[in-house]
């Protein structure tokens, strides 16, 4: 869109000094006064604001890091005529977000994390062969920032076994429906007097919580430098 549009990137890491004057950098704002003195941050948002338009096009890749006051601050942008792209993991469903439109962007394919990881490698100053990429692309799952500290982790010579990334469906509540389902037989049984349905059900409900605690356990883990 640069071609297009007036467009800027920017993230936001603590100072809102520093980030508003990359963003008026890019759209070719002064960052500085008549006497030559560098803007305040009040003085920076107006520039911006004053020099933006329909052409103007703000992107932010971790949106959900931005603070109240720059959020506030691009509603005025918003109402201007400029356009706001923001990207996080989750819509944190407050203020300015909850007037954009929504769109859920599909996981990177297979080849884009091959290619992600080509790229680091090469950074590294890594020579790596197409089968070793093979090998260690499923760690990385769809996660490119996965996919760059499996090969910072592979030219430092640290072996990974296992996927740093979680995809499974969590079963816990499940588990716990049917420890409940077991302890209502053992009541029921108490109840009416069976003793088959309050044996069963007591058995049922301790070897349950005795798998599930032995589901739970980990071997020991040892600290980095160890």
């Amino acid at each position: 869109m640069s071609g297009e549009l007036n467009s800027a990137i920017a993230t936001y890491k603590g100072s809102i000094k520093k980030f508003f004057i990359a963003i008026a950098m890019q759209l070719g704002c002064p960052t500085e006064n008549d006497e030559g003195k560098p803007m305040t941050v009040d003085a920076l948002k107006e520039e911006i604001l004053v020099n933006s338009g329909e052409d103007t096009l703000l992107i932010f890749p971790e949106a959900k890091r931005l603070t109240t006051s720059i959020r506030y601050w691009l509603e005025d942008m918003i109402s201007a005529g400029a356009r706001v792209v923001c990207f996080a993991v989750a819509n944190p469903g407050r203020d300015i977000f909850l007037d954009m439109l929504e769109i859920e962007l599909s996981l990177p394919s297979d080849r884009a994390i091959r290619e992600v990881m080509e790229a680091e490698a090469q950074k590294q100053g890594l020579q790596i062969s197409k089968s070793r990429l093979a090998e260690l692309q499923p760690l990385a799952g769809r996660n490119p920032m996965l996919a760059r500290k499996i090969i910072k982790n592979e030219a430092l010579g640290i072996k990974q076994d296992k996927p740093e990334h979680t995809n499974y469906v969590v079963i816990m509540p499940i588990i716990i429906a049917a420890l409940m389902a077991f302890g209502i037989v053992r009541f029921i049984g108490m109840g009416t007097g069976n003793k088959g349905l309050y044996i069963t059900g007591g058995v049922c409900l301790v070897t349950g919580m005795a798998l599930k605690q032995l589901g739970s356990v980990k071997g020991a883990r040892k600290r980095l430098g160890q």
